[in-house]
């Protein structure tokens, strides 16, 4: 039986480069090679497209010795999809000779954290060249990419979620005073800024007062065109693995222990650094009922916009009160050896291999039934 080949995109132009090259490094390493034959596809951070022999150098040593007799004879043109529907997968720019070559692709598995690959744009590419790729379509990774319009749908599903306040970076630099005392009425300090479109806590904030308010928005300005605030609360940060298409399933839910109490935001530092000051607990500590509801809310966030493949759903779990929040999804959640996504699936008896063939699979099937559906008309 012939290897599928998974083409596996990382890198990109975001904030979260080198978390996508982790994550795809342990896809490549933790992926079954006796079904399939991996094609890497790196993106540069200046949005240039490299071939699959180019792509290796953007990985670690050992991970591409596990690649490169595979593709050591690839073309080294540049590359990129085919838009010809007839020939999915990937082809050489400056055909040689008059002729071109296309490598297909059974399914693309875009590794793209944030901007340009989290976001739906890189999905409209996938459904243009009619390919099948894993994860959210266009819809679902555009609205989960955006926290303000995700916590729109997520309110309409009836979750549970904190105040927030968000608003567009030409409005703060139009009128600072007024973004400000906008934020101190209705949420007041201390609160969390963040980009809109951003992940792994990248351009995120705490402001305990006026002043590093506006140093925070300042921040979250350079990211991202629109900012969005929330409030602070005395809270545990618990998440949720979800996998499936349209009966999506949800993992034990796990936990941020953070051993430091006087550090209690945990930012890209703390999550990818391995300072030591967090680690993360499946199951997380919490009674057979409250995961049991996690569970049941994870999937209905996931279904809120729409989702497909796979996401992780982050969870606020109130102090004061005991009322659990629905604080945002993400639809490429980290795979790296320190993320929540697979620890959470392998504390639920499912390895980080078998949940790649369920994520295979379940976009072959969602990309079958997407064709069917232009064939019945």
């Amino acid at each position: 039986m012939s290897k599928l080949k998974i083409g596996v995109v990382f890198g990109g132009r975001s904030g979260e480069h080198e978390i996508s090259v982790r994550s795809a490094k342990s896809v490549i390493e933790q992926i079954d090679k006796n079904k399939y034959e991996i094609i890497p596809i790196a993106i540069t951070k200046e949005g240039n497209w490299l071939n699959p022999v180019e792509s290796l150098g953007l990985l670690p040593p050992p991970t591409q010795e596990l690649l490169i007799h595979e593709i050591g004879n690839f073309p080294r043109n540049a590359v990129a999809f085919s838009g010809d529907p007839t020939h999915q997968g990937l082809i050489k720019l400056e055909p040689q000779n008059g002729e071109e070559r296309v490598e297909k692709l059974n399914v693309v598995f875009p590794v793209l954290h944030g901007t340009f690959g989290e976001d739906g744009t890189i999905q409209g590419l996938l459904e243009m060249a009619d390919i099948p790729y894993i994860g959210c379509g266009v819809l679902a990774s555009s609205c989960g990419m955006d926290k303000a319009f995700m916590k729109i749908l997520f309110r309409d599903a009836g979750l549970p979620i904190c105040k927030y306040v968000w608003f567009l970076r030409s409005e703060w630099e139009a009128d600072n005073d007024a973004t400000i005392r906008q934020i101190e009425q209705q949420l007041g300090y201390p609160c969390f800024v963040k980009p809109a479109n951003l992940g792994s806590s990248v351009g995120v904030s705490k402001a305990a007062d006026e002043n590093s308010l506006r140093a925070a928005i300042a921040l979250a300005a350079e990211y991202d065109r629109k900012i969005i605030v929330e409030e602070c609360l005395e809270m545990r940060e618990i998440e949720c693995a979800v996998l499936g298409n349209d009966e999506p399933r949800a993992s034990l839910p796990g936990e941020y222990i953070i051993r430091d109490e006087s550090k209690k935001f945990l930012d890209y530092t703390e999550k990818y650094a391995g300072t030591g000051n967090n680690e993360f607990v499946v199951p997380a500590p919490v009674s057979e009922e409250l995961t049991k509801k996690i569970q049941q809310m994870a999937i209905t966030a996931f279904k809120a916009i729409d989702g497909a493949g796979f996401a992780r759903v982050d969870f606020f779990l109130r102090k004061d009160n005991g009322a659990l929040l629905v604080n945002e999804i993400n639809t490429i959640p980290g795979l790296t050896d320190a993320s929540g996504f697979p620890k959470m699936w392998t504390g639920s008896g499912l390895e980080f291999s078998q949940v790649l063939d369920a994520l295979i699979t379940l976009a072959i099937e969602r990309h079958a039934d997407k064709s069917r559906n232009k064939t019945s008309h």
